[in-house]
């Protein structure tokens, strides 16, 4: 005797599509003008599970409240007094720059033509009514899955975003000074240089170096020239007080300031060499200890000085070297380099200066 056939377990009754797939409420914005229509679409959302139910039977209503509410699904009637669907899908579009709300567009229209209409002026899936209950589900539970999968890309996009930041950040600073280091001197420089040619405005580059470093770090110790190092950065860092401004260590006892919007006579940027002089030269001695206190007072400070001032010109005579070398820094740098007086202010053109002070 053969074992009787066993019956098919009912299906597992799925899942309310406002509760289910994440944590974030799920809402939606029925825009249906004729009401017995908008009302059995909302009573079906409800039955499903979406507490959040918003309603709008013309278009400028649906604008105002996916502009103030931003829905997580829009159900768009074509056929609307005043403006039709079309053109509110295409409104909703431009309110939202860089973001997506699916919308699915309900009409008794179903050729091809209409459904390509929609799906060109921003719509996501089409309808056509009368829309069975069973087939509206799934569209929304297929639509809440593309949602929560973009909101879930975001968040780790955004999250890789900050961690990229935080590592660039790490990567151009110097570990000891904590100020930029030559990595991100370069990068900062290069941008400033483009944003004052674009702007036409002033910018000013300040080197700085620490007068026989060698010598007092070799006499006193790597640890106390470390703390000398540190000592210097700090007031170099105290000395660029607008947002813009910028300390970096160019390498070794070599430090560099970057001024946009500083002039090459002006009061900001003799503000700035005086506290960079004055700031640096006490905390050596600050540091110094025993017999080496004498050396440090004579040998150890930051030279702030001008010794030599040269001009770049083109054929004409007029400045324009910076124009004909680029917008990288290694160019200006290079000028300095070359100096046999070991400083140089270089004017390379009339709204941008690049300054050495030793």
């Amino acid at each position: 005797m053969t074992a009787p056939t066993p019956l098919p377990r009912p299906a597992p009754a799925a899942a309310p599509i406002g509760a289910a797939l994440s944590d974030h409420p799920f809402s939606v914005l029925v825009v249906e003008d004729m009401d017995a229509v908008r009302a059995a679409l909302v009573a079906e959302l409800r039955q499903a599970g979406v507490a959040d139910v918003l309603e709008a039977p013309e278009g400028a209503r649906a604008l105002h409240l996916f502009k103030t509410r931003r829905p997580d699904l829009v159900l768009l009637d074509i056929k609307l007094p005043g403006k039709d669907g079309y053109w509110v899908a295409q409104q909703m579009r431009e309110a939202e720059p860089g973001d997506w709300t699916p919308i699915i567009f309900l009409s008794g229209l179903d050729s091809d033509l209409d459904v390509w209409r929609g799906i060109e002026v921003g719509g996501d899936d089409y309808l056509v009514k009368p829309v069975k209950p069973i087939v509206l589900m799934a569209k929304l539970r297929a639509m809440r899955r593309l949602l929560d999968m973009r909101r879930r890309l975001v968040s780790v996009s955004a999250e890789l975003h900050q961690a990229n930041q935080r590592l660039n950040e790490m990567v151009e600073i110097d570990a000891l000074t904590g100020l930029v280091n030559r990595r991100g001197f370069d990068r900062i420089l290069h941008n400033e240089i483009l944003a004052a040619r674009r702007d036409g405005t002033p910018l000013t580059l300040m080197l700085c170096d620490l007068d026989h470093f060698k010598r007092y770090n070799d006499a006193s110790g790597h640890v106390q020239g470390d703390a000398c190092l540190k000592e210097v950065g700090r007031v170099l860092r105290e000395v660029c007080v607008r947002p813009r401004d910028v300390a970096s260590r160019y390498g070794g006892e070599e430090f560099a300031l970057i001024l946009p919007h500083t002039r090459a006579r002006g009061h900001d940027l003799c503000a700035c060499a005086g506290a960079a002089a004055q700031g640096a030269r006490p905390c050596a001695r600050r540091l110094a200890t025993g017999q080496h206190a004498d050396a440090v007072g004579r040998h150890h400070h930051l030279r702030a000085r001008r010794q030599h001032q040269r001009r770049e010109h083109d054929h004409a005579g007029r400045p324009g070297a910076l124009r004909r070398q680029g917008p990288g820094p290694q160019p200006l740098l290079q000028l300095r380099d070359a100096d046999g007086h070991g400083g140089a202010v270089a004017r390379l053109s009339a709204p941008l200066s690049i300054f050495s002070f030793f």
